[in-house]
């Protein structure tokens, strides 16, 4: 019976190293480059047991996507492509020390974790099975894990919690703002309801998670999805220029306080830790969409203090929103730049293509809408002339709009020519965000320049904006009801069940390194 089961990276460890004495197993279906396999500290290499080709190309080793890839994997565990595999190494973990190798960088999101979870009868993420405490429990080599009670599941979910889960709150947050231009003041103020209910529960999990789960939340901020922890600043801005117009100028100036100082320590914070950590490997196959979302902030602090400068006295908030607005500009210049070059200049798989990029679009609208707050402020509080203003915003309106056709263009080919399943995530919400500011924007645009069509046409995408994030809401809500914990008939299945999870294995080789892919 297994005393202890620990994971390790195979670039790391060598025999004379490794003290405990056992079984060194290779769970990795490709053999590491840089390692020769004579005299590597390797005891038996189990292939069969890694996941399959065909998910190891969807998860490309994305954090965001370590929740519903450890679920997939573990309902693999029980198909016929591992079986026998699984049962080897079952049989191994049963009769001695178990050490599983895998050249993957980053082990607390990888294939070998969780298989160190699933031998040791125990899905827990709030426990990291990778280390020298990991123990099997007696007698239940095989059994299925138990259902978490109440508390296990919060704590879980906190654990997981997605760098950008405000990204629900932004969507809902610029879709009541749409449907309050649009004069639908009665689902507006539903919608404000259900941003505001999503911001209250969201934000105290993130500290909550930043204070239990402190190493985990430090990478996140330090990986490649970093800016998504800038969707907390964001949401809050949104929210505060959304109460602007019902008069609750007190309120948006608490938001505005507590997401222009958010924005503040993320916005320089998140570039600050990528530059100057030396735990990461920089590649532009890092760079994605939630990039954008640095300009974002930038954009939405100056959204929410021009809106509130309109209906309070005073200089600091015409100043705050000019500048923010131009350094925004400047960032969304930068980072089109970086990411342009990524889908340029390095292949794309459509298994790495997400709504992400959703954000390029975006993130050009939100800097349209802050021009045009700042058209409505006086003339000596801008720093900038207003034909200034006016023609940056009518160009960025131009390119986003030219924008569209393309992004719809590369989810045809995503979803209908290279058959990915449409299936919901989080990153729908990366979805919903950018057409509802494109909505608000182009109507709020045509009235700021007098032009009718361009309010005209705003009005019509206030409504389509509305339906998309309806069916994100629904995607949402039924997602949560398949994941609710039903009695366990094997590994995983407290993670939810169904025929999409485990794929079928192809004798396809998988770097240990993803290429080609945009998170």
């Amino acid at each position: 019976m297994a005393k202890q089961i620990t994971c390790r990276s195979i670039y790391e460890q060598t025999p004379s190293e490794d003290g405990e004495v056992g079984n060194r197993v290779l769970v990795d279906r490709v053999w590491p480059g840089g390692i020769r396999r004579r005299g590597a500290p390797v005891d038996e290499w189990m292939r069969g047991i890694a996941p399959s080709a065909a998910l190891q190309r969807w998860y490309g080793y994305n954090p965001l996507q370590f929740d519903e890839f450890r679920r997939r994997y573990l309902l693999e565990l029980g198909d016929q492509g591992h079986r026998q595999a699984a049962a080897r190494l079952r049989d191994l973990a049963e009769h001695s020390n178990l050490t599983l190798l895998t050249a993957t960088r980053d082990l607390g999101r990888s294939h070998a974790l969780v298989l160190a979870e699933w031998l040791s009868d125990r899905v827990d993420p709030d426990r990291d099975a990778c280390g020298p405490d990991s123990r099997s429990e007696p007698g239940r080599t095989g059994a299925a894990p138990r259902p978490p009670g109440h508390r296990a599941a919060v704590s879980a979910a906190v654990a997981n919690l997605n760098a950008g889960a405000l990204a629900f709150v932004m969507g809902t947050g610029i879709v009541s703002t749409a449907l309050y231009v649009n004069g639908a003041g009665t689902a507006s103020a539903a919608l404000l309801w259900v941003a505001l209910a999503g911001f209250v529960v969201l934000v105290p999990a993130y500290g909550w998670r930043l204070l239990r789960h402190r190493e985990r939340f430090v990478a996140d901020l330090l990986g490649p999805r970093g800016f998504a922890f800038l969707t907390v600043a964001i949401s809050a801005n949104v929210l505060a220029a959304r109460f602007v117009p019902d008069g609750h100028t007190a309120v948006a100036g608490a938001f505005l306080a507590f997401g222009a100082l958010g924005w503040l320590l993320l916005d320089y914070g998140i570039p600050l830790g990528l530059i100057t950590t030396s735990k990461r490997s920089p590649s532009l196959d890092h760079v994605n969409g939630t990039w954008f979302l640095w300009a974002v902030g930038s954009e939405s602090v100056a959204v929410a203090a021009a809106s509130l400068a309109q209906v309070t006295p005073g200089h600091v908030l015409p100043v705050l929103a000019v500048v923010c607005w131009a350094v925004g500009l400047v960032q969304y210049l930068l980072t089109a730049g970086i990411v342009l070059a990524r889908l340029l200049a390095r292949p794309v798989q459509p298994e790495g293509l997400m709504t992400s990029v959703w954000i390029f679009m975006g993130a050009a609208a939100i800097t349209v809408l802050a021009g045009v707050r700042l058209i409505s402020l006086p003339p000596g509080d801008t720093l900038l002339s207003r034909p200034v203003i006016v023609g940056s915003s009518v160009v960025l309106w131009a390119f986003s709009s030219w924008l569209i056709p393309l992004l719809l263009a590369l989810g045809l080919w995503r979803h209908a020519l290279r058959r990915i399943p449409l299936r919901y995530g989080l990153d729908w919400w990366n979805l919903v965000f950018p057409i509802g500011m494109y909505a608000v924007t182009t109507h709020e645009l045509g009235r700021a320049t007098g032009t009718s069509w361009m309010t005209t046409v705003g009005r019509w995408e206030v409504w389509i904006a509305a339906a998309v994030w309806a069916v994100a809401f629904v995607g949402m809500v039924a997602a949560a009801l398949r994941r609710r914990p039903t009695p366990a008939r094997g590994a995983g299945a407290e993670y939810g069940s169904g025929t999409d999870a485990g794929q079928a294995a192809h004798p396809e080789s998988t770097g240990s390194t993803p290429t080609g892919t945009l998170p």
